[in-house]
């Protein structure tokens, strides 16, 4: 999809942060749209139905997370919190809220760009063929087999499972916390669990285990899967 397709909503309540967003955006051949509110925000995602949307959490009238939740409701559009608020803990809210990735302010253009492809690289990835590939990494989601530079892998159930979840969110960060819900089911809470069949799964699939290449850690939040 050309960049000059692409449509993104910009939602901030600081005029000086839009205006800079849209000249940006709009000098790499997006069409923005604005919101300076969450009520506006959800508002304009209806109206316009854009490709993507930058938000930021700390809105006059409902926050940022409040908006994310809202929005998935009845959307999976790519969303990509920008925001001063730099805790694990908000990070994680937003995160489990449904966002796709999140960056601190002040922020540097040509990382948001970055993010911005990575966003819609992840989005045409799920809407292809169910073959997963990357740098030597192969997973056919069909046949639940696994293959590194060539060479089938034999995984366990749920060394299976955690990656075919991160493969169906690939690029995007998720917590701990979606990933143990996603695999083991709603109301587990064993981050042990979690780290250890990682471990597992990068003893099998990484190059060099202590420095992952396919499955990179968000210090305190959770894990991204490289795309």
């Amino acid at each position: 999809m050309p960049e000059a397709s692409l449509r993104i909503l910009a939602v901030d309540d600081e005029p000086a942060i839009r205006r800079f967003l849209r000249a940006s955006l709009s000098a790499h051949g997006y069409t923005v749209y604005e919101a300076s509110s969450g009520q506006e925000a959800l508002e304009a995602a209806r109206a316009h139905r854009p490709d993507l949307l930058i938000l930021d959490l700390g809105l006059p009238d409902l926050d940022g997370v409040e908006v994310t939740r809202a929005l998935r409701e009845w959307t999976q559009v790519p969303i990509i919190i920008l925001s001063v608020r730099e805790q694990e803990v908000d990070k994680i809210a937003a995160l489990d809220a449904g966002a796709d990735d999140y960056l601190t302010k002040p922020f540097g253009l040509g990382e948001l760009l970055a993010r911005i492809r990575v966003a819609f690289r992840r989005q045409a990835a799920g809407a292809a063929e169910p073959i997963f590939s990357v740098e030597g990494l192969e997973v056919d989601l069909t046949s639940r087999t696994v293959r590194v530079d060539a060479k089938e892998v034999q995984l366990t159930p749920t060394e299976y499972d955690l990656l075919r979840v991160l493969v169906q969110h690939a690029g995007k960060v998720l917590t701990h916390h979606q990933l143990l819900r996603q695999v083991w089911g709603e109301g587990y809470d064993d981050m042990h669990i979690l780290r250890v069949n990682i471990s597992n799964l990068r003893s099998k699939i990484e190059p060099d285990p202590a420095r992952p290449k396919y499955i990179h850690t968000e210090p305190g939040v959770g894990y991204r899967l490289k795309i």
